[in-house]
């Protein structure tokens, strides 16, 4: 069997590195797109860049797309290429429609017109479902975003059902709530705290300024995620899944438990400044993950607890690498 190729938008960002590992462990020939920029950030893919193809194309621009496709040739498309950080589309909603919606149409425009027989997964998210309309939020659970981002997320979604049923391509959503790792930018909450953890605990700062601490999120590892974007695309049909743990725990339970790991009491380092409360706040957000459990075989492996003491050991590292 000749080996299987993929190409992944957003490889350098959190869960394009683990996807690209996963991939290459299953033998996978890896191309990554990457937008030319003088600030492109290989952090997070540099002890596997050797084994990887890296090409130039970005979701704002057609014919770059056409061009890669035609350029991996391959049998999987894996759409993590996004503007993610939900605070920032505020500041830049038109940009993140473009990128974030638009670029979704552009990325299945291309395979249609390029080749059809392509396995197609687009990355949406928990951030659908906004101002929850039930809980736990499943596969035919109301969307209501609560943010631009949130917005164009949408659209990406129905667009690439949109093109399912158009053009019978194998175009499949996985709607992934909160997945986190050592690996998540310092501009998220989460690494945040795990980094102000470290911080703290080094002598290095005094206190951790947060928003909403009372925010509900079903987080789990983006390691396990990855897999479950997979097996998507394994299966013999196409069809959206909730990845999820089916639990939530609130930012004060994040911080309970980071604080933890280096014997920390929380309540005496963090503080709320309103300037992180979001214009409009998403409350709650906690997955219902038996369709995947059910149809895929996924299950989550790594523990919200082990997850958080994995990024707690790794910024105490960062951390101490900085003296």
């Amino acid at each position: 069997m000749a080996e299987r190729r993929a190409l992944v938008t957003g490889i350098t960002g959190q869960d394009g590195s683990y996807l690209a590992e996963f991939l290459l462990e299953k033998g996978y020939e890896v191309f990554g797109l990457v937008r030319r920029s003088s600030t492109v950030n290989f952090e997070r893919i540099r002890h596997i860049q050797d084994d990887i193809r890296l090409l130039s194309g970005d979701l704002l621009d057609q014919n770059s797309l056409m061009f890669a496709i035609q350029e991996a040739q391959p049998q999987e498309v894996y759409n993590l290429g996004a503007q993610s950080f939900v605070p920032a589309s505020w500041e830049q909603p038109l940009l993140t429609g473009e990128i974030t919606a638009l670029g979704v149409a552009r990325l299945l425009e291309a395979i249609r017109s390029t080749d059809k027989t392509i396995r197609f997964y687009q990355a949406s998210t928990s951030e659908l479902f906004g101002k929850v309309q039930e809980s736990p939020q499943s596969e035919t659970t109301p969307f209501y975003p609560r943010s631009p981002y949130g917005v164009s997320k949408v659209y990406g979604h129905w667009i690439t059902i949109n093109y399912r049923e158009s053009y019978d391509l194998f175009a499949t959503n996985g709607i992934l709530f909160n997945h986190e790792s050592p690996r998540r930018g310092l501009e998220f909450v989460t690494r945040k705290i795990t980094n102000g953890v470290a911080r703290i605990k080094q002598g290095r700062a005094k206190e951790l300024a947060l928003g909403n601490l009372d925010a509900r999120r079903d987080w789990g590892f983006a390691g396990d995620f990855v897999r479950a974007m997979w097996l998507m695309l394994q299966q013999e049909g196409p069809d959206d899944f909730v990845i999820a743990t089916g639990v939530d725990r609130t930012i004060r339970e994040f911080c309970q438990v980071a604080f933890s790991c280096v014997d920390l009491d929380w309540e005496q380092y963090v503080t709320v400044d309103e300037r992180f409360l979001r214009p409009a706040e998403v409350e709650i957000l906690r997955g219902d993950p038996s369709k995947a459990k059910r149809v895929l075989g996924w299950e989550p492996e790594v523990s919200f607890e082990e997850m958080v003491r994995l990024m707690v050991e790794r910024d105490l590292e960062l951390v101490s690498r900085d003296d």
